[in-house]
């Protein structure tokens, strides 16, 4: 701290004072020496005075300085000593050189200097290493923020144990809104009497009233085959653990009354706002009954859904009425468009280009042109026979195009129809995709969380053996100006046939209602097993995949092909077909590269095991019984020890997506 006198401003007035009150005295001196000397007397008595002034401030100046240090020195060591702030000093071999008192309290024994890290809390280690600022760790049952200063190799600890708690409360007790639909409410009591109708509500509203009482939900039914369901957070987490076993109550129940009643839920969480939780809701039962019913969706705003249940085969439900409706809707959207084109997903089967040729009559019909996109280099064997034969046919193969040759004559009054698969990912080319204001989409597979952004027009029905069997019912509500020949039925007919099995899985009244129609309009069944027909070395191909099975667990059998040899999907897929008829096999994985960067996996169960709930766990989709996923960059002993963790998550008590 400088002196009063080290202040230059100060230091040079006084000299200025000093000089002009000299010359002053001077000048009196020289005319009236006595009045100068009386000067001289008065400026010096004043001038002592003023020196004693300023030495007394300057000494009260230092005691104060002095003062307010030692108080600083004093408060820094009490809240170095007693402040709740763990702090910690450790040296480069992570043992301890000094803590706090405050810290030593938080841990058992009188001191921590000289222990070690690993022994008092090995969590930090990891977190030194890692160059982590700021953590928050549990030492004790007491939750601490910690702050990392390495260079001084110095921990903070501040114990934030009663605000997680309180953030624990608040999120505990969040609102959490459920809308409870009974799928087929409606179908099964249609043609029953006042009395078992009655039966069946009082039955089902004393389990659902039951369920809410047990779990403290707030339960409200506000319509004859909806609930609204009002929860929170703790409540939700207690359901989940139970993997909602409403569902099977509900089923179970019902079936003894020789019903089959299920459950949809869809439950919005995670915001506030009343408004959005209710459309979240919303989304989450309309999700679930896209994927078939009998399940739950949790509908989160960071996207992400949990599924729970979907462990059975849905039960046809839909109606040709909601099959009129949507064909009269489909004949005006293309209409009101310029042209029309379709297209399926990457590798398509026989499904997808038979539906696809059926939407190109769906155009014809309408008078609109219409075009099929297919990319030759992602084609499989499987559907050669079909190209070959519809080359034979040269009218319909001149409607086939490329992805480029379709961005090049799109328009934004061109409407693009996807059939056969939802996700934007495995569609042909997803520039299209962007490209076009207007896309419609038709598909028999179970809804998954990626789907196509805003489309006009959604016709899915999982309860549906194929989309060639959908296109085909759309087909009968058409304008018949013009009649379908024998390759477009064919085509229709082997995709049913493909998708089924021959007619042996997920196959309804209504797919032989499909078949017959086609038949009538000349679908050839001869030409239909000549599509099917496979040479000796994709026989050969397929046999040495079978070879590689192993069972897993019981009944579970997995067959990981050869690092070096790639497969074509329709040969995995074979495979799976062919492992799932052997004696004792319930689900068959089989696991095989599709090129040098792709690995492809496909699953078949007879139905006790949900292969689709397994294949979502990794990104892939299906049916209860016919599933499949592809994966990239992963080698194929990688590939499996996914596939055995998603089957151990899903055989412990069903995955979350």
């Amino acid at each position: 701290m400088p002196s009063f006198y080290e202040k230059p401003l100060i230091r040079y007035s006084v000299y200025a004072l000093i000089a002009i009150t000299v010359i002053a005295v001077l000048f009196l001196y020289f005319f009236q020496w006595i009045i100068g000397l009386v000067i001289s007397i008065c400026l010096g008595i004043a001038l002592y005075f003023l020196q004693k002034a300023i030495s007394s401030l300057h000494t009260e100046m230092e005691d104060y300085i002095t003062t307010l240090s030692y108080r600083l020195k004093k408060v820094g060591e009490e809240a170095l000593m007693e402040m709740p702030i763990g702090i910690m000093l450790f040296n480069d071999q992570f043992h301890i050189e000094w803590t706090n008192p405050f810290l030593t309290s938080c841990f058992d024994g009188d001191t921590l200097v000289g222990r070690s890290l690993f022994d008092v809390a090995d969590a930090l280690v990891p977190l030194i290493k890692q160059e982590v600022d700021t953590e928050t760790i549990t030492l004790h049952d007491r939750k601490f923020k910690v702050i990392i200063k390495r260079d001084e190799r110095l921990l903070y600890f501040f114990d934030v144990t009663e605000q997680i708690e309180i953030e624990k409360q608040y999120e505990d007790e969040r609102t959490v809104l459920a809308l409870i639909f009974l799928d087929n409410y409606d179908e099964l009591t249609q043609g029953m009497d006042d009395q078992s109708k009655s039966a069946i509500n009082s039955e089902v509203t004393a389990l659902l009233n039951k369920w809410a009482k047990d779990y403290g939900v707030f339960l409200k039914r506000i319509s004859s085959e909806r609930f609204l369901g009002v929860l929170n957070e703790n409540i939700l987490l207690k359901l989940e653990k139970t993997k909602f076993s409403i569902l099977d109550e509900v089923r179970e129940k019902t079936t003894m009354h020789n019903v089959s009643l299920t459950l949809s839920i869809g439950i919005g969480t995670g915001v506030s706002s009343l408004q959005e939780l209710g459309d979240l809701a919303q989304s989450g039962l309309d999700l679930a009954l896209g994927r078939g019913g009998d399940q739950v969706a949790i509908k989160q705003t960071n996207g992400k859904i949990k599924f729970f249940g979907g462990k059975t085969n849905p039960m046809e439900k839909r109606t040709r009425v909601r099959a009129r409706v949507i064909s009269h809707a489909l004949k005006e959207i293309v209409s009101e468009s310029d042209k029309v084109m379709i297209m399926g997903h990457k590798f398509p089967d026989m499904d997808a280009i038979g539906s696809a040729i059926g939407i190109l009559k769906v155009s014809d019909a309408n008078e609109k042109e219409g075009f099929i996109i297919l990319d030759p280099t992602t084609l499989d064997s499987g559907v050669g026979q079909l190209l070959l034969e519809v080359k034979q046919h040269p009218e319909l193969w001149s409607r086939f195009i490329t992805p480029d040759q379709a961005l090049e004559i799109m328009t934004d009054e061109t409407l693009l129809i996807v059939v056969d698969t939802h996700k934007p990912s495995l569609v042909i080319d997803e520039r299209l995709l962007i490209r076009s204001e207007h896309v419609i989409v038709i598909d028999h597979h179970r809804r998954g969380e990626e789907f196509i952004k805003d489309p006009i027009l959604v016709y899915m029905e999982p309860y549906a053996s194929s989309t060639a069997e959908l296109v085909t019912e759309l087909l009968e509500y058409q304008p018949k100006r013009l009649k379908m020949n024998m390759i477009e039925a064919t085509a229709l007919l082997a995709g049913i046939i493909v998708d089924t099995k021959s007619f042996t899985l997920r196959t309804g009244s209504r797919t032989f209602d499909a078949a017959s129609y086609l038949r009538a309009k000349g679908a050839d069944t001869v030409l239909v097993q000549k599509f099917m027909k496979e040479d000796i070395d994709t026989y050969v191909k397929r046999a040495k995949l079978i070879q590689h099975a192993d069972i897993y667990k019981e009944g579970i059998a997995i067959s990981t092909a050869e690092d070096d040899v790639f497969f074509e999907q329709v040969i995995i897929a074979q495979a799976a077909d062919t492992l799932l008829t052997m004696n004792g096999i319930v689900a068959s994985f089989v696991i095989a590269r599709r090129d040098s960067n792709k690995i492809g996996i496909s699953a078949r169960s007879l139905g006790e095991i949900n292969v689709q709930l397994i294949m979502e766990a990794l990104d892939g989709g299906g049916h209860l019984t016919n599933a499949a996923t592809m994966l990239e960059n992963l080698t194929l002993i990688e590939a499996e020890e996914k596939l055995k963790e998603a089957i151990e998550d899903y055989l412990e008590g069903g995955i979350k997506s």
